[in-house]
């Protein structure tokens, strides 16, 4: 029996494992290090805010293909570090990265962090680079989370702030409706981590302690140019125009490359966005 029929996965997450082992798992796979490219204004803030000692346990939560677990195992260069994730395909691309790389005090393991049983009070750092925001039971996932952390250990967070704030996404969404009246997105609920209030409400009753929000802007990379940026979001987003008519999908996508368009620049296709960076300690 392989790993993606054994991993225990609580039944608020199952739709998140048919997507990630699913369609969006592969689309990420295959272009892994063209998601890497579009946050990567973000990634030395996060591993220079988590403070990483050189001996420290580290876990990695929704790590995908490893990029911050690999780069945040050579700062805890005499500790180890866990990647996890739901995905099996992403979690098998992280491993052969990390051996290709040569990166040996990392490990990956399929797991939904939610409900795994990681050993009490082990680690002395959770970090995650946008991989905690789809928990069915965020309050169950942060709590088993603080469990798995020694006292004072710390957490180092990046999600996304709501959607007024994302340029990228409030384009992407307008274009691709092709005319459509989209639905007015719901109020924020607790495990999305946009809304302030309700992250310090959810971590400090999960266990944690100090809890605060900086807010971060970057640009995004798309890609090189209006063409090669329409293809790969066309694809990411290919649930937006799948139930349209011929002629209305070729407006969809008509209006996303005008909008790529509109932000090429020097360095390729780049849209504004925003992140919380969150951090607390374990009480």
């Amino acid at each position: 029996m392989n790993e993606s029929t054994t991993v225990p996965v609580d039944p608020s997450n199952i739709d998140q494992l048919r997507a990630w082992d699913g369609d969006q798992g592969a689309y990420w796979v295959a272009r892994a290090e063209r998601f890497n490219e579009g946050v990567a204004g973000y990634h030395d803030q996060l591993l220079d805010a988590a403070e990483i000692d050189p001996t420290a346990n580290v876990l990695d939560i929704g790590c995908g293909s490893g990029q911050t677990t690999r780069d945040a195992a050579r700062r805890a260069s005499a500790g180890s570090v866990l990647g996890v994730d739901l995905s099996a395909r992403m979690i098998e691309l992280a491993r052969r990265l990390a051996e290709q790389e040569r990166v040996g005090n990392v490990r990956f393991l399929r797991a939904d962090a939610q409900v795994h049983p990681f050993p009490d009070q082990h680690f002395d750092l959770t970090i995650s680079r946008h991989g905690v925001m789809f928990f069915g039971d965020p309050f169950a996932a942060f709590a088993n989370i603080a469990r798995a952390m020694r006292p004072n250990g710390r957490l180092a967070l990046l999600s996304w702030r709501s959607l007024e704030h994302n340029e990228w996404l409030t384009a992407f969404r307008i274009a691709l409706a092709a005319g459509r009246e989209l639905p007015t997105p719901p109020p924020a609920k607790p495990g999305s981590l946009t809304d302030p209030d309700q992250v310090r409400q959810l971590l400090a009753s999960a266990g944690f302690t100090d809890v605060r929000l900086h807010g971060l802007t970057e640009p995004m990379y798309f890609g090189r140019d209006a063409d090669d940026a329409c293809q790969f979001i066309a694809g990411q987003f290919a649930w937006m125009i799948a139930d349209l008519d011929a002629a209305d999908r070729a407006r969809a996508l008509a209006d996303l490359r005008a909008s790529m368009v509109e932000h090429q620049t020097e360095r390729g296709v780049l849209y504004d966005s925003a992140a919380w960076l969150i951090e607390a300690k374990r009480r």
